[in-house]
């Protein structure tokens, strides 16, 4: 990957190969070993500049190795990293992963400063409703509620009742207390979701691309070839997550992993996920049938070092559509958050 124009690039040099020994070490199995020598001067790069500027780099699940064992002071789930951002000490975030988690992290944490290192960093989720088409349901379906994922943009969840997760959509939902919700925007959460309650569930049609590529093939394939479990998030088709061992959000898959101690397993999910997980559970193979994230790949530790160096690009909400979008998803935070088990 090149540095972005007019950024200088880190030379290396002999004594970071001692001062990173157990990064790298973490980082062999994860990447090619080729690589690491390239990411070494750019990690040690942004890690100064951090100190310098006072700031906190959260990063995905969905991140690549290097960004998420590298750089990262906070990793997790979109929900976790924007509440670690209300209640971390520092007043400047980069945030490695998509818009909608900026955002978020914006919208809980409103006096400070989120960076986002590449503002075109999108997802197809979020773009696939907009703030009047969830107006539009509400005149479709009157009195129902909208329960929105937050893979959603600031001005969707402004127009939302609650916010949700992967792991307490059902949760969020059955405390609306209505025969009927509107639920936005994956159409398979949804039908999971569908599936686990008596309330009514009116779906949107947008699709995680990522996800919505794995098929039910492509599993009992895998599981046949390499007798492996296999753990899907429910992102993914009604099909796909029939086929799984398990179901669950990011969060609740790192757990299930911990408790069962597969000796193999795929992940359906985003490739960056079991590359992360892999030196959590050394005494797990990972078989990966995975696909990885366009959008989460537009961060990079170049564009992480210029969005520390220049500033850039500061998420900006404006006051009423924060405000609201705070409404629901502090809602959400209020019912509670239930991880699947």
């Amino acid at each position: 990957m090149t540095a972005p124009a007019n950024l200088p690039v880190p030379v290396w040099r002999d004594e970071l190969e001692h001062e990173y020994a157990a990064l790298a070490e973490r980082l062999e199995p994860l990447v090619p070993c080729l690589e690491i020598p390239l990411h070494l001067p750019w990690i040690d790069a942004i890690n100064k500049l951090k100190k310098q500027r006072g700031a906190v780099i959260m990063a995905h699940s969905y991140q690549s190795p290097e960004i998420f064992h590298g750089v990262a002071d906070i990793t997790g789930d979109s929900l976790g990293l924007a509440q670690a951002a209300a209640s971390c000490d520092a007043d400047l975030i980069v945030l490695c992963g998509v818009h909608f988690m900026a955002e978020t992290a914006k919208i809980l944490a409103p006096h400070k400063t989120v960076l986002i290192p590449d503002r075109e960093a999108g997802c197809s989720l979020a773009s696939s409703i907009t703030a009047a088409d969830v107006r539009a349901l509400r005149a479709q379906h009157p009195g129902a509620p909208v329960v929105s994922y937050a893979n959603t943009s600031a001005a969707v969840k402004a127009e939302s009742d609650a916010i949700c997760t992967s792991a307490n959509a059902v949760q969020v939902v059955e405390a609306m207390g209505a025969p009927k919700v509107i639920f936005l925007p994956d159409e398979f959460l949804g039908r999971h979701i569908a599936k686990q309650t008596q309330v009514e569930i009116v779906l949107w049609h947008g699709r995680c691309e990522v996800h919505e590529r794995f098929t039910a093939q492509e599993v009992r394939h895998v599981r046949e070839q390499f007798g492996t479990k296999v753990v899907a998030h429910p992102e993914c088709s009604p099909e796909v997550l029939a086929e799984a061992d398990f179901v669950g959000s990011t969060t609740a898959m790192g757990k299930w992993l911990a408790r069962e101690k597969p000796a193999r397993v795929a992940m359906v999910t985003e490739c960056s996920m079991a590359d992360n997980l892999k030196s959590q559970f050394p005494q797990t193979e990972f078989i990966k049938p995975c696909n990885l994230c366009p959008h989460m790949q537009r961060i990079t530790l170049q564009n992480i070092y210029a969005s520390l160096r220049d500033l850039r690009h500061a998420i900006e909400i404006p006051d009423d559509v924060s405000a609201r979008a705070r409404a629901a998803l502090e809602r959400m935070l209020a019912i509670g958050r239930r991880e699947s088990v």
